[in-house]
């Protein structure tokens, strides 16, 4: 979806000022934050994409003035309250208000280091040969979805060349629906920067990584 989020390529925001020797979490709330969405993600009731889609959802003005860390505890309400596993009433309290809901998957403490060392990983089989290969000319479509995807909005309509082959993956403009994991090629395609920005950047090129789905053969 066009949010917020997407603010790749955006003039406006001031220049990017990192801090040198950051560490993980710059107060233990962040932290906790941290732990409780990855906890919640196993009780099975959504998956990354919906956790992210949620995230971009948020008013426009509220995630531009939040910090990375309130972002996740924000989608990560707004995914409880969708879904029936707590209420705006507890929320309030700080505490259950009533019983806790059955059937829903916990993460024990003693098993988390195995959960996290397993990941999710996204690579399938794949049912069909590749589109494109390395070297292969490609325009990246213009769409506007009203749901997640990953390709931005400043790479949209843009020429690149296909230079890396992923293999075959979860789609996640699909998987955040509900909609099943619809597996795709992914390519990594490189872009020259003129193209995405003009001759005014200093830039020379970036990659991203691109479903099968968001590139088509370029024109005559």
């Amino acid at each position: 979806m066009n949010g917020a989020q997407d603010l790749g390529g955006m003039m406006g925001f001031g220049p990017i000022d990192p801090e040198a020797d950051e560490p993980p979490f710059h107060a233990d709330w962040e932290r906790r934050a941290f732990a409780v969405t990855l906890a919640m993600g196993f009780t099975g009731r959504w998956n990354i994409d919906m956790a992210r889609q949620a995230r971009e959802r948020l008013d426009p003005a509220r995630y531009l003035s939040s910090s990375y860390y309130e972002i996740w505890l924000e989608g990560l309400v707004r995914l409880m309250l969708e879904r029936g596993l707590v209420t705006r009433e507890e929320l309030a309290a700080g505490r259950s208000l009533a019983p806790a809901l059955e059937g829903v998957a916990a993460l024990p403490a003693a098993g988390v280091a195995a959960a996290l060392g397993r990941g999710g990983p996204t690579k399938r089989a794949a049912t069909s040969p590749a589109r494109f290969a390395p070297g292969d000319a490609v325009r990246t479509r213009v769409i506007h979805p009203q749901h997640h995807t990953r390709l931005p909005r400043y790479l949209r309509g843009k020429a690149g060349r296909i230079v890396a082959v992923h293999g075959v993956h979860v789609f996640p403009d699909s998987s955040a629906q509900g909609a099943g994991e619809s597996p795709q090629w992914l390519y990594c395609v490189r872009f020259e920067a003129d193209e995405l920005w003009g001759p005014d950047t200093t830039a020379s090129s970036i990659c991203a990584d691109c479903w099968e789905s968001y590139l088509e053969t370029p024109g005559p």
